[in-house]
C-alpha cells in the first residue's frame, strides 16, 4: 500500500472520529509493508497538554476549553506543527483528524504536507444534516450538550469549517471523497473504503 495522507471533517455527531480510527486499523492490518500510521487528532493532543498543571500556556489553554471559548489560531497549528516535527519520520501513513478547523488553517496544513513531500492526498467530508447532528448530539445525554450549545456549534462549523473543506474541495492536488454519515457505522466505513480504495472487495469478504 502506497503511503496514505487523508484528513477527515465532518460535523459535530457525525462520527469523523470513529471513522478515522476504523480506517486506522483497517491500514494497520492490511498493508503489507508494515508502515506505521501517524494519527493525529487535535483535540486529544489539547487534553493532553493541559495536564501540566506548571505551564502557563497550558493553564490558560485550559481556562478557554473549559469556558467554550474559541482557541486562538496559532494554538492548534503549534499542536499538530510540533506532532509533527516530533514524530514524523518520513515513511509514515497519515490520518489528520480536526485538524485545518478554519480556512486560513487550511492553506498552512497544505504547506506542511508539501514540505513533507506528501503525495496521494485525500480528503475525507462525513457529511450529516444539522438535524441529524443535533438528534445524534441530543441522545448522548451529556451536559454540555443542550440544544443551544449544539446549534452553537453547527453554526460554528457553517461559518468557519465549511470554507476550509471547500478549499479542498477545489485544490487540483486534493482528492475530495464525501461520505454519508447518516448510515450504520459499518455501512459508513464501507463505503469510503470503497471509495478511498477501490477496489478492495476481496478485503472486505475476508474482514
Amino acid at each position: 500500500m502506497k503511503s496514505q495522507t487523508i484528513i477527515f471533517f465532518g460535523r459535530s455527531g457525525a462520527g469523523k472520529g470513529t471513522q478515522a480510527r476504523l480506517l486506522r486499523e483497517y491500514i494497520e492490518k492490511t498493508d503489507t509493508d508494515s508502515k506505521p500510521v501517524l494519527y493525529i487528532e487535535t483535540g486529544e493532543r489539547f487534553r493532553d497538554f493541559i495536564k501540566n498543571d506548571t505551564n502557563y500556556t497550558a493553564g490558560l489553554t485550559a481556562d478557554v476549553m473549559n469556558k467554550g471559548g474559541l482557541m486562538p489560531e496559532f494554538m492548534p497549528i503549534w499542536v499538530w506543527t510540533s506532532y509533527l516535527i516530533e514524530h514524523y519520520t518520513g515513511s509514515e501513513h497519515m490520518i489528520l483528524d480536526g485538524l485545518s478547523r478554519r480556512h486560513d488553517e487550511a492553506p498552512i496544513l497544505d504547506s506542511a504536507l508539501r514540505f513533507y513531500r506528501r503525495e496521494n492526498r485525500k480528503v475525507v467530508f462525513v457529511n450529516t444534516s444539522r438535524d441529524w447532528s443535533v438528534q445524534r448530539l441530543m441522545g448522548r445525554g451529556r451536559e454540555d450538550d443542550t440544544e443551544a450549545d449544539i446549534q452553537k456549534r453547527l453554526d460554528w462549523f457553517d461559518e468557519n469549517t465549511m470554507p476550509a473543506i471547500n478549499y479542498f474541495k477545489g485544490h487540483v492536488n486534493y482528492d475530495f471523497f464525501e461520505v454519508d454519515g447518516e448510515q450504520p457505522i459499518e455501512k459508513v466505513h464501507a463505503d469510503l473504503l470503497s471509495r478511498l480504495f477501490s477496489p478492495h472487495t476481496e478485503i472486505l469478504e475476508n474482514d
